[in-house]
This record gives structure tokens, C-alpha cells and sequence, in this order.
């Protein structure tokens, strides 16, 4: 294609967006109802007699015509609409305005008490209406059919258009229809049916399919040249992963998503930024309900401190506070360039929040008091942590010094100020652990909850409110395994899985953070609180979903390797959220953990302890420690073991 061709199709299709203004269609419109109603008296002249007294009456009707038309397209707005994308919609709206115009006529015409009589008005009123009316559509008709010659037969470059199947014959499927006619990405060429009984019918001239089994796919795919299937919902994707997804990862089929918000360009056009589904798409479940108007009033006009704000969890904890009328935003972070990036995003987002980002370290006791004593926050979330399992067992003394003496003195510091609630997050790996991560997050649980109840019982002075919210992997956390299983797979593979039959939790960071919200609200304080974390998923089974998205066929295209648990991992994830270990709460995905009362004291003098070993890295007499503190602490796969063993011998 040469320089000329390409400039003359950026005329067309740049012609193809505007098509025809406003002013344009205004005046048309005009110019046909004008020439309708003259239409209507030289039709009807037959029948008039024209005498000395009525030769006002044709320029009186055609001016008349023009001004009442006129008032009705003002008023309905008519000439307003996309030409292109007329709907039944916008053929009432058109009657309408004829309509305005005919009533004006008729008021004229009492007004006036002149002419040829009440019987010869109304059939010129009536007549006027039904042909100014079918003139209009007629035109537009034409319209819409040279625009479709011109898109087909000029400006539509088809050989880039992949053909796609929308998922559904819901509204929202048909508007997307709609929404795609001019897109230079994607041509529709049909529907896919939810149900079978809507297969082979028709909806706006476009088939609807239905598929039994891979080798009817495969035939149509090849007949309709088929790029992808487009979803225009979620909880449809999720419906599904074993239905069509399957069938189409066997053919390299792409599955799309229309996203949830349009996004309008700088023409005022609205266009869909199709994506391609991603694992998060189908592991996601229905959004959970939360008491917004509860929360919002909970941290409105409040100084709200959040700890590890640079991270997966506190990042978008950041972002959700903004939403809530929040005083004053203190984000503390000891990472850089992460601490950077999510300033840069709150003040482009949230342009009016008063928010102050700080560097600075859970472990420096004179850094955090500069924090707390210059802000003075009422709210602290508490998301520093350490939280690579393998990394910390490599590194048991940062995960000591981070997570558990990091929190006790941020704990510490909530009741020094006057804090009136500190929300800790915590993890499902606090449940019987069997790694260091895991036993050190339990350690601070233990010590936040200990506090919280000397505070019940007098023995500490102070009124903040701790609570502990627990809950398992989230969903594209940084470091986490789908990130990674993403990376291998745009690499080639191979991708990388411990084991076929580990699985673990999973919830979507917003969803996490939407729920510590809620626990916050909902908490009486001095409570670990649980989450609902649904159904577990095989790392496995994820690896594959993913690799057929991503168009490769699993173990032929793209290898899976199993490379073994690593050090103090498990198998299997406890469940968080039982009836035997948990009570309920107002919320049904809420619910809060029975679990071991330590005392004060004790948990203060343990902590103390572990602090000096840590420091000195007295690695075997920390890790004695740290189970003699927590004895469900068993380590797996790990080199702690032998101190299990030792502690079973002396038993």
C-alpha cells in the first residue's frame, strides 16, 4: 500500500467517524419537513379552492412548517442523534418532533379560525404528519446505507479485522454489537448461545450459535475464520471455563472481555477497549456486598496511617481509602521507587487528596514515633510484612525482626498515641504453620491480640481497638504466581509448578481489601477475623487455564515442569473459615477465629527474646524459640525440621 492509499483511507475513515454534523442534520431535517408539507398542499390543491382570500395560505403552512419543526427538533433533540447507529429508540424520538410540529399546526389552525374548515385541516394535519415522518426515515435509511457502502467497499480494511463470536444475546451483548460496528479491530460475524434452545436463530441478521462438542467448534471456526470470542461479562467468562473457553484453547481460539467502564475518546464517541480475558477474569467470584455507607462514615474526616502502602495489599488500600473522604492520607513504605509510583498514581487520581507519602522502616522505633507524633493518625493499617515463604526461610531473622518485632512496635506505638483502631493483616499461613513466614506473622497475631486484651483487662493503659484479618493468596500480587507463570509463558515456557497436586486460596486484591474494610467496621476489637476465601485451586489446573489463554496447547506448545515443593511449603492450605474453628459475624464472608488467649506478659517476654536472637542471628536458638511459642509450628520440606524432631524426643 503507498503513501496515497494510506492518506486516502485515513480520509475515509476519519470521514466514517463524523459521517454528518449536528448542523447538517439539523438543517436537512428542516429542508424535508419544509418540502413535505409544500408536498402535502400541492397534493391536496386539487381539492382547495384557491380564491383572492386563501393565496396567503401555501407561504403561511410552508413557514409555519419550517418554524414548528424547528421548535420540535429544540426540544427533542433529534438532529442530535448518530445516524449510524439509529435504534427504534431514535425513530420515536423523530416521531416525537413531527409530532410537536403537527400540535403546533393544530393550535394554529384554533388560533387562526380561517382556511378550508375543520374537515380539510385535519387531513392536510394528518397527511403532513405520516409524509414529513416517512420522508424523514426514508432519508435516513438512505443514509445509513451509503455509510455502510462506503465503510465496505472503501474505508474497511477487513483483512485486519479479526472475526470474533459475542458470547450471550443479552442487552449488553447486543450493545456491543452495536458498539463494534466501526471498530478496525473486530468484526462480529455472529452470537453465541448461552442456551441451546436459541440455536440457529437470528438476532439483528446475525446467527446464533450453539456448540456440543470440540468438533463442531473446530468446523465453525474454520468456516466463520475465527479470531476470538468475545465476553461482555464476567460471571459469564467464569460460567464458561469448561464450555467454550476449553473448546477454544484447543484450537488457539483468543477469548476477549469487554471491559466494565467505556472510555470515550476525543471525538465524544464512545468506544470498548477490548481485552483479552485474563486468569483474574475467571478466578474472580460475585463482588461482595459491603456496608459502603458504614465504612465511608468510619474513616470520613479521619488521619489514616497504612504501613507497607507501597505494596500488593496496601497500595490498594490507599486507593480505596481515597474513595472515602479520608482526612489525611500517611503512606510509609521503606521501598522507593514503589512508594514513587503510587504517589504519582494518587495524584493523578485523586487530585484533592491531602496525602503525604514517608519513607521509612517498621524496625526503626524513632522513625515511626516521628510518624505518629507529626500526624497523629485515629486509623493505622498495618501491612508491612515479609511474605515470601522460601525467601524467609533462607532469612529467618528479617522475618522475625519485620513481621514480628516490626508489628509489635507499631502496636506498641497505636496505644502510645492514642490510636483509636489498628487493623493487622495477617495470613492463612498463621494457621498451624510450617514455615518461618507463616509462624512469624502467628507471633504477631499473638502479641496484637495479647495487648488488645491486657488493654480489657486493665493490666495496659490505653483504649485503641486491634483487629487481625487473616485470608489467603491474593490474585497478581507482586511476586506471586500468576505474574510469574505469565513471564514463563510469554517467554515460551517452561512453566514452572511445584507440584500436580498442590492448591492454594485465592481473592483478587480489591476484594481482600474491600473485606478488611468491612472487618474493620464490623469488629468489636481484639478479634482475628477470617475471610471466605471459596473454593481452593489447583496451581496446576491455573497453569494451564493460562497457557490455553494466552493460545498454546498445555505439554505440547508450552512444557509444564514440576520442580518440587519448596522449602517450608505445603501441600495444601488450611481452610480459614469453618464452623468448628469460627464464629460468625453480620457479615456472611466474615467470621472470627477461635484461637489460643496468650498472655501479655508471656507473648511481651517471648517477643523480647526472639528480638536478641535475631539480632545476634542465633538462628537455632530463634527457631527453639519460635516453636516452643507457637507448638503447632511443624516445620515442612525445611531445615528446621530437626527441631521437631529434637522436641518430639524429649517427649
Amino acid at each position: 500500500m503507498g503513501l496515497k492509499d494510506i492518506v486516502n483511507k485515513n480520509r475515509i475513515r476519519k470521514l466514517l467517524s463524523q459521517y454528518l454534523s449536528t448542523k447538517v442534520v439539523f438543517w436537512l431535517d428542516l429542508l424535508l419537513s419544509t418540502i413535505s408539507s409544500l408536498l402535502v398542499i400541492l397534493l391536496a390543491g386539487i381539492g382547495i379552492k384557491t380564491g383572492d382570500g386563501n393565496n396567503w395560505f401555501i407561504p403561511v403552512w410552508c413557514g409555519a412548517a419550517f418554524l414548528f419543526f424547528g421548535l420540535g427538533s429544540y426540544f427533542t433533540h433529534s438532529y442530535r442523534l448518530i445516524i449510524r447507529h439509529s435504534t427504534l429508540a431514535d425513530m420515536a424520538k423523530i416521531f416525537k418532533t413531527v409530532l410537536i410540529k403537527e400540535a403546533l399546526f393544530v393550535a394554529l389552525c384554533l388560533f387562526v379560525r380561517e382556511g378550508f374548515g375543520f374537515y380539510v385541516n385535519f387531513l392536510l394535519i394528518v397527511s403532513d404528519l405520516l409524509l414529513t415522518y416517512i420522508v424523514l426515515l426514508v432519508v435516513r435509511i438512505f443514509m445509513i446505507g451509503v455509510y455502510d457502502y462506503i465503510r465496505n467497499n472503501l474505508g474497511d480494511d477487513s483483512n485486519n479485522r479479526m472475526n470474533i463470536l459475542v458470547y450471550g444475546t443479552s442487552d449488553k451483548s447486543v450493545a456491543t454489537l452495536m458498539r463494534l460496528d466501526n471498530s478496525p479491530h473486530y468484526k462480529v460475524v455472529g452470537f453465541i448461545a448461552k442456551e441451546g434452545a436459541e440455536r440457529d436463530k437470528r438476532v439483528s441478521n446475525y446467527r446464533i450459535y450453539h456448540f456440543e462438542d470440540q468438533e463442531v467448534f473446530n468446523n465453525t471456526a474454520i468456516e466463520l475464520g475465527l479470531g476470538g470470542i468475545l465476553f461482555t461479562s464476567e460471571n459469564d467468562a467464569q460460567s464458561e471455563q469448561d464450555g467454550i473457553i476449553k473448546l477454544a484453547g484447543e484450537t488457539g481460539v483468543k477469548i476477549l472481555m469487554v471491559p466494565t467502564i467505556d472510555e470515550v475518546d476525543g471525538t465524544n464517541l464512545l468506544h470498548y477497549r477490548v481485552r483479552e480475558v485474563k486468569i483474574e477474569d475467571l478466578l474472580g467470584r460475585p463482588e461482595i456486598e459491603i456496608s459502603l455507607k458504614e465504612i465511608k462514615e468510619n474513616f470520613r474526616d479521619r488521619c489514616i496511617l497504612v504501613t507497607g502502602a507501597a505494596g500488593s495489599i496496601g497500595s490498594e488500600l490507599c486507593r480505596q481509602l481515597a474513595g472515602y473522604g479520608v482526612k489525611q492520607l500517611v503512606l510509609f513504605d521503606n521501598a522507593e521507587t514503589p512508594m514513587h509510583n503510587i504517589r504519582l498514581e494518587l495524584e493523578d487520581t485523586f487530585k484533592d487528596l491531602d496525602f503525604v507519602p514517608v519513607i521509612g522502616d517498621v524496625r526503626n522505633t524513632k522513625r515511626l514515633d516521628f510518624v505518629f507524633r507529626k500526624f497523629r493518625p485515629s486509623v493505622v493499617f498495618h501491612a508491612a510484612a515479609y511474605k515470601h515463604v522460601p525467601l524467609m526461610e533462607e532469612n529467618p531473622c528479617e522475618a522475625v525482626m519485620v513481621n514480628v518485632v516490626g508489628s509489635k512496635k507499631v502496636a506498641d506505638k497505636c496505644l502510645e498515641y492514642g490510636v483509636d483502631m489498628m487493623v493487622m493483616i495477617s495470613t492463612d499461613k498463621a494457621v498451624n504453620p510450617t514455615n518461618i513466614m507463616g509462624c512469624s506473622k502467628r507471633l504477631a497475631e499473638i502479641y496484637v491480640q495479647s495487648l488488645g486484651l491486657a488493654l480489657s483487662e486493665g493490666k495496659v493503659k490505653g483504649h485503641t481497638k486491634f483487629v487481625t484479618t487473616r485470608f489467603g493468596n491474593v490474585l497478581g500480587s507482586n511476586g506471586s504466581v500468576i505474574p510469574r507463570f505469565r513471564a514463563q509463558i510469554e517467554r515460551g515456557g517452561p512453566v514452572t509448578v511445584t507440584h500436580p497436586r498442590i492448591n492454594r486460596y485465592f481473592m483478587t486484591i480489591p476484594e481482600a481489601c474491600r473485606l478488611v474494610m468491612e472487618a474493620a467496621t464490623i469488629s468489636k476489637g481484639n478479634q482475628i477475623v477470617v475471610f471466605d476465601m471459596g473454593k481452593p485451586v489447583k496451581i496446576d489446573d491455573l497453569a494451564r487455564r493460562m497457557i490455553e489463554l494466552a493460545g498454546f496447547v498445555p505439554d505440547k506448545e508450552i512444557k509444564i515442569e514440576y520442580t518440587g515443593l519448596r522449602p517450608g511449603e505445603k501441600l495444601y492450605e488450611e481452610v480459614l473459615s469453618t464452623n468448628e474453628n469460627t464464629d460468625p459475624t453480620t457479615h456472611d464472608r466474615i467470621r472470627v477465629a477461635r484461637v489460643r488467649q496468650y498472655d501479655y506478659d508471656e507473648a511481651n517476654e517471648a517477643i523480647a527474646q526472639l528480638k536478641i536472637y535475631a539480632r545476634e542471628v542465633d538462628i537455632p536458638e530463634m527457631v527453639k524459640l519460635m516453636k516452643k511459642t507457637v507448638p503447632e509450628y511443624k516445620s515442612n520440606n525445611s531445615r528446621f525440621e530437626i527441631y521437631d524432631q529434637k522436641d518430639e524426643d524429649k517427649q
